[in-house]
Order: structure tokens, then C-alpha cells, then sequence
């Protein structure tokens, strides 16, 4: 190795320190120490020669050359020296790569890579980008260009007119102060990191999730495109008031209201707006399809005009009284003050003409409805977060900057308007601004048009990107047709956008087109406003959000501010526009596909979860309250085809112990071997069983414990699965009819572990015997459930009775309760006594009490023909011979009678009792239960000191010739209760 390589690294390391911003590179004097740091060595920290190599190579672990000094780090290949802290990669580790919280391959911030492709990690400085604004360029003028537009110049003095300077200081207070916090909600959560495209909706996306982001995120797409329509409109109204000849069409003709001689008043006539609106329209589109970034070189040149315009305006309101430039304009007068002061709301026609049998009745809520898009435009900053140098800082003061220099300049506004012009001259001359500006109304015609039109051309090419920035996620298809490559231009997103926007210039009324874009807007800040307040309310380790002015109380003002002012405009677009983001939230639901983006509202759901869980204790749950919570045992006794990680009846087994599918199911599995060795294996068999359920829509969660043997593993799955109350209390599994035939000889000793250790642990067990016939949720049963009620066991056969029959598949089918008594009993007073508790319990079942001989009686008899008696006599035999050997082989040892490894004590009588027990049982189901769709039996506990293998021919007996049995074990507590 070449020390020359790397020559010049440790002054190139001197050169940076001056910087603000440097990452971590490998040619820190601190990765160098450590990287050439000797075992021994203590006091020697010079830096040593390093070869950093960029190509990641996942080979082996190798020194390249003999000298000590040199290291070679080059993807996982690193110094041996390091190996003890388990890097997996030491470039990575230096780049950061793994604490972007995104994709590497799709960067979530300019500094971590290119878009679109896999950014490699580079050594050295941060390479600057092509474009990196500042606050002023990249936040405060968009924001200011968009906030000021056509509202101000050709409807902010009719505002003052109609409501007097008193209602008008109200209405610019209470609108600016919903884009105030929304702005401190903004600056809050665009702090709290990277963004990428999308603006409002990538934020309100990440924080309330991808469907409120998708259906806020179209709303606000569509108040983009109607406010392009809005300005295009104000723009071709100013030209044609402008140049009157330029109609094509008869001027509207209105005689005003409140004159002592009324004088004819022209507005441009509908179809000029029309016909001129669309041309403008098409234009705009053209220049939009040129680029983004011709638009962003000539959209600051926009502002210059409006800036000049607003000059002009204070300059001719301050010389008005000495240029008379109108009969209605006094100049700055107290007493036209004193008269403006008070509202005068009255009908005008739909061009805002003043007019008693107008049919626009005007109040200060619909003068909110009109003032409010000259507020919006808050979120352009935000919008170009990837062209920003620093978006922590350029963000929350460009935003709050604009938004307190525009309602300044408002109020001021309102101020001079009301001062300078009478009420008539207010409300009758629609462009007062350009007949009071000096030195000629020219210059703010011009202002006007070239504002207008520089905001248009913002919405059209802001609206198509959201669009894009929508369908990329690819939360929706039907919006894949949008989808385009990174760094392409939306054609076919403008072209819906122009298509939108024409279809409002056609309807060519701009104050019935404004409260439609007021709805929109105002549903999007309200959702910046609710990101905020549920992440500042919930405060997740992940909330750090640089700018510390915020609380969650502004952000829920702002919130509410937002609905009022929605319901103050017009309850019913208010209804409107929440009935289409609620259709959209609910087709996101329904079609939309799942999505992870660590969203607030999952952190709600986990806070909620964690206090649920607290809330419920460590005591038992009342009756009442009591759900099933099953342990599905997924490994089956036997092999399962490959790539089935469960068998395909449990999860309909699962859902068949839910009512209407409410609850929750465990679903285990347990892999032999090692936990070091298994652990990948476990992963990836969790992810398969995790998926099988979620297509089995079975509502449970998925886990895989490695264990040395299946009897171990049981034993740390029922100590441990679940927390606090929400512990599994019901272990299902299935009952090992192949045991015998396949000569499983393990078997009898694990399954009779497993019920023992279910019954230390205080669980309930179902077995089913039948699996492989279990009916789906398509196939309908009929006949009988059959319940064989020998034990108490707390109602849980009872419980899971009436389960069954809440499905589809069992609802035809009748419950039958068998009472198992001897024949000296009473069986009518038992049967009355069983009528009222079901009664009680509101369950509706026919009780049968059917009397069995005790053993006594029938040993002096003799076993009388049944019809498992062939199996009883195979049994019998075989358990003789199981007996013999085990016998033989004590004697043999010298030891005691030993059986899966422990002592056990045999009584032959007591073998023949229980086995003639189970035959009578198994010939009583035959008798009365051979139609039964379902059987359900009390399981009988394990002798104790019996070999597992005589369990087994009990229960092998007891279950003979039931096609479909679930033998039920209750535990110590009742899951029902007779009182409300």
C-alpha cells in the first residue's frame, strides 16, 4: 500500500475545522486514532497512514500488506482491532446511513444523497448543490408573493365598504390569526426534520397518517387549481377594466344603490371572462410544461411590480386631497373615517354591484369567506424545502415573517382605505386602487395583471407536483396514471390541473369561486394544526422540533379557528368539503394500500394501548369483561406442506371464538435448535405466519420462539406471552391423531406436558380433533351443537357454544346440553336445575340428561357390547403389552418403573376403569351425537403418576369415530355470570 494515497489528509482535516457544517468523514483525526490505535499502547495518538477504498465489498475481514500501521477500510472489511464492537460496516456507521429513518435509496434529505437513486457515501465535504436558497429568496418572498394578490387590489376596498373599517379590522384579525398558528404549527413540524416533496401533505401524511395526508392532501390539490382559476380570472377582469375596448361582448349595465341620481356602472360582461380566462389559462400551461426552472427564475420578478404598486397606492392615498382624483375620494379625512367606521351590509348583484333586488345578500361571514384566500399562501416555503440551504431556520422565520408583514400591511390598509373614500366610492368602483394610486392608474393595472398572473403561474405548477407527490406514494392506483420518475416534469398531472382550472374560469364569478378555495385551504391548515397538537400532545422520543415556540394548545386554537371560520363562510361548502375529504378518507380505507410511515397516529394508538393496559391492572377481569384471548399452537403434530407455516383451519378455528370478530389471537410456533443459529430462520418464518394470518383475515399477531425442544418451548411460551391482563388465557391446538400411525413414539410425553403445564399455569385448553374438516366461513352447518357437560369448568363450553352459533357457518344450528348423571340420580330435578341456569344466562339450549352405570355395577356384568368395543379390546391389549415391557425393563435395571424419564405408579384396575370410562363416554356421543355438526366434551385431566402413553389410549378411545370433536378444559374462574 501506498502512503501517497492518502497524503494531504490530515490538512485537508485542519482546512474544515473553520466550517459550520462538516459530517463525518474518514479522514477525522478521531476515526484515524482509533482506527490505528495499538492494544498496548496508550500514549501514542499520532494519526497513521489509512486507504479509505468507496466500493463496498461485504468479503471477508483481510489486512492488505504487512506493515501494522496500515489499515484498509473498505465496506465490512475493517481492522481486527474493531471486530470487538461488532461494526458491521464502518463506512456506514461513519456516513449515518442507517439513522435516516427512510429508504437509502430514496434519501429523506439533499444532504444524504441524490433522489432517485442509491447515493453512494462520499468522503470529504458535503458537495454543494445547484440551487440552495435563503430565507429571504427561498421562503419570505414566495410566501409574500402569494399571500398578496387579486383579494387586495380589487376586493380589499369593497371589503372596507361594505363592513366599515371596524367589522374589516376583525375580519383581517381573525384570518390572520388562523395563518398565524397555523404558521407556529408549520414552523413546529417542518423543524422536526427533512421533508421531502409534497409539502402540507407529506406533513399532515407523516404525522395523521397516509389516509388523512391522501384526503387533506386532495382537497388542498384542488383548492391549488381553483385558486389558479381565481387568479387568472382577477387578472383578465383588471385588463378588461383596463381597456374597455378589448370586450368583446356588451357590457353588463347596473344602476347603483343609495345615489341621489342613479349613474350607470359597466363590469365586464361574463363571456369576455370566459373566453379570455381560458386563453390565459392555455398560455400559462404552455410556460408551465417549459419547466420548473424558468418559473423560478422569472417568479421573483413578479413581486417587484406588486411592491411598487402598494407604493403607489400609499403615495396617492397620502397626496389624494390634493390631487382630487375622484368626486368620491376625500383624502385622509376624520370625518370620512367616522363615517365608514360602522358596517352597511346590503344585496348586490353577482358582480359585487351594489343592488336592492341583487341576489347576494352580504354578511360578515361571507365578507370572511371573501377575505380569506388574500391570507393564504403560507405554505410556499415549505414547498421548496429541497431547494433551501437551512430549512430549520429559513422555515419558521421566512413563514412568520410574510405572515405578520402581510396583516401589518392590512390593517394599515384598512386604516387609509376607510379614511380616504366614501362608502359609495368604495363599494361602486371596483378598482379604487388603481383610480387613487399615483401618479397614474396604469401602474397598478399592470401590478395587477403581472401578480395575478405570477400567482396563477405558482398554482399551476405547485398543484401538479402535490398531485405527483400524491400518486408516488402509491398509497392510491387510480392515481398511478400521475406517477412520474424523479426529476420529470407531471405532464399529465398539469393537464388534469389545467383541465380543473378551466372548468372554473367558465363559471366566471370570482366571489362565488373564492369561499369554494377558502374550504380547501382552511381544511389543510386545520390538518397542519392537528399534526402538531397530536405530536406536541403525545411527545414521542422522535418530537425534537428545533423551533421551540409552540404548544399544543395554540395548535388546537389554530385548529378550531379553522372549523369556525369554515362554518362562519357557509355551513353548507363547510359540509361539503368535509363530506368529500371524508369520501376520499374512506376510499384511502377501503382501496389504498398499507402504509408505514411512523405517523402521530400510531403513536396515539400505542399511548392509548400502554394506558389501556395499565388501566386494566393485574387483577382478574370481571366475567362481564372476559374475552377469549386464544394461544393458537401453530405447530402441528406432523409435517405441513412447504411454505404453509400454519395449518389452514386454526386461523378459521380463531375466528370462530370471536364474536363478530372482535379479539385477538396469538399465533405460535416453535422452531428446534439453537437461538443463536435459528435466530434469522425465526424472523422469517414470523414474517410468513404473520402474513398467512393477515390473508386468513384473522385478527391475532405472530410469534416464533427457537427452543431446544418443543416441551421447553411451550414452557417459556405459557410463563410468559402477553402482558398483564392481556395474557393468552385459552391454548388451542390440535389433537395428534397420527401419533399411532406413524409411530411418533415423543408424542404422548409432549402433549401430555403441554396440558399439564396449561393446568399449573392456570389456562384453559381446547383441543380439536376433526381439524382437517373444520368448515370455512362459506360452508353453512346444520344440526346440532352437542355440549357433554361433566365437569365445571366456569361456562367456558357453554361460552364457546354461543360463539360458534354468532358465525355464519353454525348460525343454523340448535345447542344440545347432555348431563351426564347416574341412573339412582334424579334426572328431572338435575334437568330443571340445568333449564334455569341456561335460562339465567340467556342462552337458549335443550337439556338432556342421560344416566350412565357406575363401575361397580358394570364390572360384575362385564363390558356389554358397544360399538368402539373393538377399540377398547386394542387398547386394552396394547396397554398390556406397554405395561410388560416397561415392567421387564425395570427388572432388568434394578430400578423402579420409569417412564418418559420419570417414576410413575401403574394400577391395572385403575387402567381398566378409566379406559371402560372413556368407552362409555365415547359409546354415549355415538348414541346421541352422530349428526352433531360439532361436539364439545370436558377434557379429563392427566393421571397423575400414569406413563403418557395410557393418557393417550384414553383419549384416542374417547375421541373414536367423532369426526369433529373439541374436547374443552375450563380453568379456575368463570368466564360467564348470571347477573347484568
Amino acid at each position: 500500500m501506498d502512503n501517497e494515497d492518502i497524503e494531504g489528509g490530515e490538512e485537508e482535516f485542519r482546512a474544515q475545522l473553520g466550517r459550520k457544517y462538516r459530517p463525518v468523514v474518514a479522514h477525522d483525526r478521531a476515526v484515524l486514532q482509533m482506527s490505528s490505535m495499538d492494544p498496548g499502547s496508550t500514549s501514542d495518538s499520532s494519526p497513521k497512514n489509512v486507504k479509505i477504498d468507496g466500493k463496498e465489498n461485504m468479503g471477508s475481514d483481510a489486512r492488505e500488506g504487512s506493515a501494522p500501521d496500515n489499515l484498509r477500510v473498505n465496506g465490512s472489511e475493517r481492522d481486527s482491532k474493531l471486530e470487538l464492537f461488532g461494526f458491521d460496516s464502518l463506512v456506514n456507521i461513519l456516513g449515518l446511513r442507517s439513522m435516516t429513518g427512510e429508504q437509502i435509496v430514496a434519501p429523506s434529505s439533499p444532504r444524504e444523497g441524490r433522489d432517485g437513486e442509491d447515493a453512494p457515501i462520499t468522503y470529504g465535504p458535503p458537495k454543494p448543490s445547484d440551487v440552495k436558497l435563503g430565507t429571504l429568496m427561498g421562503v419570505f418572498i414566495p410566501c409574500l408573493q402569494n399571500i398578496l394578490g387579486i383579494i387586495y387590489y380589487i376586493r380589499f376596498t369593497w371589503i372596507v365598504g361594505m363592513g366599515g373599517i371596524g367589522d374589516s379590522l376583525l375580519v383581517v384579525a381573525f384570518c390572520g390569526s388562523c395563518t398565524f398558528l397555523t404558521s407556529i404549527s408549520l414552523s413546529a413540524i417542518a423543524t422536526n426534520g427533512a421533508m421531502k416533496g409534497g409539502g402540507p401533505y407529506y406533513l399532515i401524511g407523516r404525522a395523521l397518517g397516509p389516509e388523512v395526508g391522501v384526503s387533506i392532501g386532495l382537497c388542498f390539490f384542488l383548492g391549488n387549481a381553483v385558486a389558479g382559476a381565481m387568479y387568472v380570472l382577477g387578472a383578465v377582469e383588471t385588463f378588461l377594466k383596463a381597456v374597455p375596448a378589448a370586450g368583446m361582448f356588451r357590457e353588463t349595465i347596473t344602476k347603483v344603490n343609495g345615489t341621489a341620481t342613479p349613474e350607470p356602472i359597466q363590469s365586464p360582461s361574463l363571456h369576455d371572462l370566459q373566453i379570455y380566462g381560458i386563453i390565459v389559462t392555455i398560455i400559462l400551461c404552455f410556460i408551465v410544461f417549459g419547466g420548473v426552472k424558468i418559473i423560478n427564475r422569472v417568479a421573483p420578478t413578479f413581486l417587484i411590480p406588486v411592491l411598487l404598486s402598494i407604493f403607489c397606492i400609499f403615495v396617492g392615498i397620502l397626496l389624494a386631497s390634493k390631487d382630487d382624483p375622484a368626486p368620491g375620494i376625500t383624502g385622509l379625512k376624520l370625518k370620512t373615517f367616522k363615517d365608514n367606521w360602522f358596517s352597511d351590509y346590503q344585496k348586490t348583484n353577482n358582480a359585487g354591484i351594489p343592488d336592492p333586488n341583487g341576489a347576494v345578500d352580504w354578511s360578515f361571514n361571507a365578507l370572511v369567506g371573501l377575505f380569506f384566500p388574500a391570507v393564504t399562501g403560507i405554505m410556499a416555503g415549505s414547498n421548496r424545502s429541497a431547494s433551501l440551504k437551512d430549512t430549520q431556520r429559513s422555515i419558521p422565520i421566512g413563514t412568520l415573517a410574510a405572515t405578520l408583514t402581510t396583516t401589518a400591511l392590512y390593517v394599515i390598509s384598512v386604516l387609509l382605505f376607510g379614511a380616504a373614500a366614501t362608502r359609495e366610492e368604495l363599494l361602486t368602483d371596483r378598482l379604487l386602487t388603481a383610480t387613487i394610486a399615483w401618479p397614474f392608474p396604469a401602474v397598478i393595472h399592470i401590478g395587477i395583471i403581472l401578480s395575478t398572473l405570477g400567482a396563477a403561474l405558482q398554482s399551476l405548477t405547485g398543484a401538479p407536483r402535490l398531485l405527483a407527490a400524491i400518486a408516488n406514494d402509491d398509497i392510491l392506483p387510480v392515481l398511478n396514471y400521475f406517477k412520474v420518475a424523479e426529476g420529470r416534469e407531471p405532464h399529465i398531472a398539469t393537464f388534469f390541473t389545467a383541465f380543473i382550472c378551466i372548468g372554473c374560469v367558465i363559471i366566471g364569478n370570482l366571489d362565488l369561486i373564492t369561499p369554494t378555495i377558502t374550504m380547501f385551504f382552511l381544511l389543510c391548515y386545520s390538518g397542519v394544526n392537528l399534526s402538531c397538537f397530536l405530536l406536541d400532545l403525545l411527545d414521542a422520543p422522535s418530537w425534537r422540533p428545533r423551533w421551540k415556540f409552540h404548544h399544543w394548545s395554540l395548535s388546537l386554537l389554530g385548529s378550531v379557528f379553522c372549523i369556525v371560520i369554515m362554518f362562519l363562510i357557509s355551513w353548507s361548502f363547510t359540509v361539503v368539503s368535509l363530506a368529500l375529504a371524508s369520501l376520499i378518507y374512506y376510499y384511502v380505507c377501503l382501496k389504498g394500500k398499507a402504509g408505514d410511515w411512523g405517523d402521530g397516529l400510531k403513536s396515539a394508538y400505542f399511548q392509548l394501548a400502554l394506558r389501556s393496559l395499565r388501566s386494566l391492572g393485574a387483577n382478574q377481569v370481571h366475567p362481564k369483561n372476559w374475552y377469549p384471548i386464544p394461544l393458537i399452537f401453530c405447530r402441528p403434530w406432523g409435517k405441513l406442506p412447504e411454505n404453509v407455516p400454519c395449518h389452514p383451519k386454526l386461523a378459521d378455528f380463531a375466528n370462530c371464538m370471536k364474536k363478530k370478530g372482535r379479539g385477538m389471537s396469538i399465533f405460535v410456533s416453535i422452531l428446534d435448535g439453537d437461538y443463536h443459529e435459528c435466530a434469522e430462520d425465526a424472523k422469517t418464518a414470523c414474517k410468513q405466519l404473520a402474513t398467512y394470518i393477515d390473508y386468513k383475515r384473522c385478527e391475532g399477531v405472530a410469534e416464533i420462539v427457537v427452543a431446544p425442544n418443543m416441551s421447553e418451548g411451550f414452557r417459556g411460551i405459557v410463563q410468559t406471552m402477553g402482558l398483564g391482563n392481556l395474557k393468552p388465557n385459552i391454548v388451542v391446538m390440535r389433537y395428534p391423531e397420527i401419533w399411532r400411525r406413524e409411530n411418533l413414539t415423543e408424542i404422548p410425553a409432549t402433549f401430555v406436558g403441554i396440558i399439564n403445564d396449561c393446568i399449573v399455569a392456570n389456562k384453559a385448553v381446547v383441543i380439536v380433533k376433526g381439524l382437517d374438516e373444520w368448515p370455512n366461513e362459506y360452508q353453512r352447518q346444520y344440526g346440532t351443537i352437542d355440549l357433554y357437560w361433566i365437569v365445571r369448568d366456569g361456562g367456558l363450553m357453554l361460552l364457546l357454544s354461543q360463539l360458534l352459533l354468532t358465525k355464519e357457518s353454525f348460525e343454523s344450528c340448535k345447542i344440545q346440553v347432555f348431563c351426564i348423571a347416574e341412573e339412582d340420580s334424579d334426572a328431572e330435578v338435575l334437568k330443571a336445575d340445568v333449564k334455569k341456569f341456561l335460562y339465567d344466562l340467556r342462552m337458549q339450549a335443550e337439556v338432556i340428561v342421560i344416566s350412565m352405570k357406575s363401575w361397580d355395577e358394570q364390572t360384575e356384568n362385564g363390558p356389554q357390547q358397544d360399538e368402539s368395543l373393538d377399540a377398547f379390546i386394542a387398547a386394552q391389549h396394547r396397554i398390556k403389552n406397554y405395561l410388560a415391557e416397561m415392567k421387564a425393563e425395570a427388572q432388568k435395571s434394578g430400578t423402579p418403573l420409569m417412564a418418559d424419564g420419570k417414576p410413575v405408579v401403574v394400577n391395572e384396575q385403575q387402567v381398566e376403569k378409566f379406559l371402560y370410562t372413556t368407552l362409555k363416554l365415547n359409546s354415549t356421543i355415538l348414541r346421541h351425537s352422530r349428526m352433531a355438526a360439532v361436539v364439545l366434551v370436558s377434557l379429563p385431566p392427566p393421571p397423575i403418576n400414569h406413563p403418557a402413553y395410557c393418557y393417550m389410549e384414553y383419549m384416542d378411545l374417547l375421541v373414536e369415530n367423532v369426526p369433529r370433536l373439541l374436547i374443552v378444559r375450563g380453568y379456575r374462574r368463570d368466564v360467564v355470570t348470571l347477573f347484568t
